[in-house]
């Protein structure tokens, strides 16, 4: 395990047998995450973001089959027993999925309910129980915490009910929170709020956050590092800067030319670059690279289509690339896959 990283996974698959076949859902992810760190994961639905984040968790159907190495501060998390792993998770480990609404108890006062998230794992009195679930309720930003503890799910609004979720992932202090798509569904200026609630957690604990998006906006104003996934693997890895500005696979290029940008002005019009084709079946996932049918750069049949391009260091800062042609795409920008507007 690398020195200084709170949790480390090498070489996880995660395979789920079907009546059709085996869906590869993750094939050979390898990452750190390291204290005080925002990881943040990106790629398209059915990338392999959010079973990735389950195997962590052990929280995936007792038919996945699991191969690999998850380890927590030096102890392997993928051998443990349900009840050893009920330790864990949510005290060491915690999770703010991306549907409030259905991970909340719509029965239960949202106070009890963070409640429980702290008497699980801890024997505290009733009166300082109380104490603690209005503070992380005030703590994510909820007004009146102590009016609302008392309320039920279904009288918050979409972005508080966030807040809530948040308040009781982080109510045992967790060394690791894993946030899947927290804010899928809420609009921006509700976003920007989750995010800063995010921000501000981990000011005050220093855990590591792994962040699950499909947005590169979110990942932009908040990673420290970024994993982009495609067909269950990882194609590239480095640092924000590195990722947005000196991208160094094809579909990293695609995903960033798709984004509009406020800062382009001047005679040119550029139309957005749009991805051909669609994301393959992960039962037959095409042979050599999973990307090259897509890719405006493949070469085939040799090498794109008959070779697995290895997952390799491109330089000595901790990018990495899964790409046959990585250093020619060196000098490439997202704004050279748009075409201009007639």
């Amino acid at each position: 395990m690398p020195e200084g990283a709170v949790l480390s996974v090498r070489d996880l698959h995660v395979e789920f047998p079907t009546d059709d076949g085996v869906v590869k859902a993750v094939d050979g992810v390898s990452f750190d995450v390291h204290e005080n760190e925002v990881l943040g994961i990106v790629g398209e639905s059915g990338s392999g973001k959010s079973v990735t984040s389950m195997s962590i968790l052990g929280l995936l159907p007792k038919t996945a089959r699991i191969s690999g190495e998850v380890i927590f501060r030096g102890q392997s998390l993928l051998g443990l027993r349900e009840k050893e792993m009920r330790s864990l998770r949510g005290r060491r480990i915690a999770m703010v999925f991306q549907d409030a609404l259905a991970a909340l108890n719509p029965v239960y006062k949202v106070g009890s309910q963070v409640a429980e998230a702290i008497k699980v794992h801890e024997d505290v009195s009733s009166h300082e129980l109380r104490e603690r679930v209005v503070k992380l309720l005030d703590l994510v930003g909820i007004p009146n915490p102590a009016d609302r503890a008392d309320q039920y799910p279904h009288e918050y609004s979409g972005g508080m009910r966030q807040r809530a979720m948040i308040a009781m992932s982080i109510a045992n202090d967790p060394d690791v929170l894993i946030a899947d798509e927290p804010t899928t569904a809420l609009d921006v200026t509700i976003q920007a709020q989750v995010l800063e609630v995010l921000e501000r957690i981990q000011e005050r604990t220093n855990s590591a956050i792994l962040l699950i998006t499909h947005d590169l906006g979110v990942v932009a104003g908040m990673a420290d590092r970024v994993m982009v996934m495609y067909a269950g693997q990882q194609v590239e890895l480095g640092g924000v800067d590195q990722i947005f500005y000196e991208s160094r696979h094809p579909y990293t290029l695609g995903l960033l030319a798709s984004l509009p940008r406020l800062d382009e002005s001047g005679a040119r019009v550029l139309r957005l670059h749009r991805i051909k084709g669609q994301p393959p079946s992960l039962i037959h996932v095409p042979p050599g690279c999973p990307f090259h049918p897509r890719c405006e750069f493949a070469r085939v049949p040799e090498p794109c289509a008959t070779v697995v391009p290895p997952f390799r260091a491109i330089d000595h800062a901790g990018h990495w690339s899964a790409c046959h042609f990585a250093e020619e795409l060196r000098e490439l920008s997202p704004e050279a896959l748009k075409t201009t507007v007639d």
